[in-house]
């Protein structure tokens, strides 16, 4: 498992969020070129680089990331409110080792395969969940889906992964739903990344051993919560290279599968 530490960017800030509330901003840091090369020093070999004025609709920090992609050392994959199939393989071009889209891959599947055609293994698809159900446009619209029901549909697809956020605890530091989690582990067809209320080791260790390809971590590293040198040290870099269903401390500043369906027995935490 890889945990990837979180860039989210609003106004040309490094941001965190609680709860994916755009009025909520619990960490504003100016300089996030500065943030992504502190996360690369400590060893974190991916870098979650989210733009939240564009998932918002309120703009976009385009110039910022492919200047963060020019610069960074790590691998960096990057979302938010990306709906044009023209901005994603541009991102792509820049640098970007993975493009994460979520609205329009979950309301226009003919969309999505089109863009998988172009760029195989290069796309994650965001889910962003609260009480098992798809939020859409920065959180704020029901997508119409269930979640599990969803990610089982996407099987056969070359994805290379799966985001999934629990937006209920995100950014509250009050841990993951285990049962939950472990069962969106088990639908999706792809590996998955999941993001959300992480607020321990303990934490990490689970979705390590349900089978979880990775781990976004913000409000827990920033806050200095989880010791971020200790993090890179177990999680920053990947075991064995990663492979996509086509295929199959501190504070910031203080201091694979098939692309089938997954079988087997229910994992730990699932829900009956």
């Amino acid at each position: 498992m890889i945990v990837a530490p979180a860039v989210d960017l609003r106004g040309g800030r490094c941001v965190q969020l609680v709860g994916g509330d755009p009025d909520a901003e619990a960490v504003s840091i100016t300089d996030p070129a500065a943030v992504a090369e502190r996360w690369r020093s400590l060893g974190f070999g991916t870098l979650h680089v989210v733009d939240l004025d564009a998932a918002l609709g309120q703009g976009d920090n385009r110039a910022l990331i492919r200047d963060l992609l020019a610069r960074s050392e790590a691998e960096v994959q990057v979302g938010g409110g990306l709906r044009r199939g023209g901005d994603v393989l541009e991102l792509l071009d820049a640098g970007a080792s993975r493009v994460i889209v979520g609205t329009r891959a979950v309301r226009e599947r003919d969309w999505l395969e089109a863009l998988l055609g172009a760029s195989p293994g290069r796309i994650v698809v965001a889910v962003d969940s609260r009480d098992g159900r798809i939020l859409s446009h920065g959180w704020r619209n029901d997508a119409g889906y269930d979640l599990v029901p969803f990610l089982e549909g996407l099987c056969g697809l070359p994805l290379a992964g799966i985001l999934f956020t629990d937006v209920g605890v995100e950014g509250r530091m009050t841990g993951i739903d285990r049962a939950f989690a472990a069962e969106v582990v088990e639908a999706s067809p792809c590996g998955v990344w999941a993001s959300g209320g992480i607020a321990t080791v303990d934490d990490l260790e689970f979705l390590e051993r349900n089978g979880a390809t990775g781990a976004v971590l913000g409000m827990s590293l920033y806050t200095g919560r989880l010791d971020a040198a200790e993090l890179a040290r177990r999680w920053g870099a990947p075991k064995r290279p990663a492979m996509s269903s086509a295929a199959k401390g501190a504070g910031l500043f203080a201091g694979g599968e098939s692309p089938a369906r997954k079988t087997g027995p229910r994992r730990e935490g699932s829900r009956p």
